[in-house]
């Protein structure tokens, strides 16, 4: 899947994102929700695959004001290395297209090439008919591994 707004960005589903990662050791998952989203919520667990997530805030609670050092910060959380693939995770799949733009024009600004992808449908995913999250779809929903405090 990809989105039509512009510069394309590649969407995979949780499940292709869960597999991605475990058929590579060098992928990265971003999770680009709030402080509070990742407290309140959720956050993925994907430690059986041996990996760790990256938590780097696309935006900040509670204006949702825009984080401006956002490639930087997921640049320094990469402490150097350049993965093969990077997939982006926010609540329902908004979000995470906007960070994937950024980190591939990031890495283009360095003279590298990352496939740079969105987690369609997001952690908590779409609202059901009742205006609730968490059942319809996304990584909660779909089944995939995942940690509350």
């Amino acid at each position: 899947m990809s989105t039509d707004d512009g510069s394309r960005v590649l969407e995979l589903s949780p499940a292709e994102t869960w597999d991605l990662l475990k058929q590579n050791s060098d992928a990265v998952l971003v999770d680009v929700r709030s402080k509070p989203e990742w407290g309140f919520v959720g956050i993925p667990d994907v430690s059986t695959l041996g990996h760790e997530t990256v938590f780097v805030e696309w935006a900040s609670f509670p204006g949702m004001s825009a984080n401006a050092g956002f490639a930087d910060e997921v640049l320094d959380a990469l402490g150097g290395t350049t993965p093969s693939a990077m997939l982006f995770l926010c609540r329902s799949g908004v979000r995470s297209i906007g960070a994937a733009r950024a980190m591939t024009a990031a890495f283009e600004k360095q003279g590298v090439t990352v496939k740079c992808i969105s987690v369609a449908e997001g952690f908590e995913g779409d609202l059901n008919s009742h205006k609730q999250r968490g059942g319809l779809n996304g990584w909660k929903a779909r089944g995939l591994p995942w940690l509350q405090s």
